[in-house]
């Protein structure tokens, strides 16, 4: 009974914590700072709409000129309390689910911005590197000490690095083929930072299968894409896809599901 009551209220705050990130995702892309939520024309909500959800309920997605709330607002506020209330009715007394709750806040509000603007906001990694510098130093987990979570670092700074260079090589490769200079790089340096962030909260032995998820649904998503802009009538062979989402999925499902997986491994 004490763990459905505490979940219920982890969900609350987890509820909270989405209207928090669309607050963000919504001013910080744009460098707007103390900017009550508005609607993308930037007239304000009411104080009852700043929740995505509540806007939804009551008619108040869409103001009087038609500006209208994204379905990300309402499906982010439930994500967020979904997540925080699954993990407590989960991992009932788990050392670190608290501190996965705090991550997952920073996971889904990194997620959010980069699918929308296709943008990796530097400060908020640098801030979500120092915070998980610190918990490693003061609150590893049991099974793993300061080291590990540096080293998860290192491995995700260094593997993606090699892949940010690797995409570097491409791009000036097929721009020369083209005769013509390409407008994005095949693999941001974004994504390098993303994927530093998160082999220091998960540490490098998670870390590695984490990458290794990650690439597997990096080319599930590419091959959905490609399907879906056939049946749209055609598609450019060399339109970047945001790659941080699929970094961050990977880096959830192993530090949620650390011990499952590597006891599925084992064979145990």
């Amino acid at each position: 009974m004490g763990d459905i009551i505490l979940a219920i209220v982890m969900a609350v705050i987890g509820f909270g914590l989405g209207i928090g990130i669309n607050w963000l995702s919504d001013n910080l892309p744009n460098n707007k700072f103390l900017v009550a939520p508005t609607y993308p024309d930037g007239s304000p909500r009411s104080k009852i709409a700043w929740s995505g959800l509540l806007a939804f309920l009551t008619g108040q997605r869409t103001n009087a000129v038609g500006s209208k709330l994204r379905w990300r607002h309402p499906i982010t506020e439930l994500t967020m309390a979904a997540l925080f209330g699954f993990i407590i009715l989960n991992w009932p007394g788990h050392e670190r689910r608290f501190v996965w709750m705090i991550y997952l806040t920073i996971l889904v509000l990194v997620t959010v911005i980069d699918l929308e603007h296709r943008l990796i906001i530097t400060p908020i990694i640098l801030i979500a590197c120092i915070l998980a510098f610190v918990i490693a130093l003061v609150a590893p987990e049991s099974d793993r000490d300061f080291v590990d979570y540096i080293a998860g670092g290192g491995l995700g700074l260094g593997l993606f690095l090699i892949m940010f260079w690797g995409g570097g090589i491409f791009s000036s490769v097929v721009a020369s083929a083209r005769g013509e200079e390409l407008g994005e790089v095949a693999f941001g340096l974004g994504d390098v930072y993303v994927a530093t962030m998160c082999g220091l909260m998960i540490g490098w032995q998670a870390f590695i299968f984490a990458a290794i998820i990650t690439v597997f649904l990096g080319a599930l998503g590419g091959i959905v894409f490609l399907i879906v802009q056939a049946f749209r009538g055609g598609y450019d062979a060399f339109t970047p896809l945001p790659y941080g989402q699929y970094i961050i999925i990977g880096t959830i499902i192993m530090m949620l599901w650390r011990s499952e997986i590597g006891d599925l491994l084992r064979g145990s």
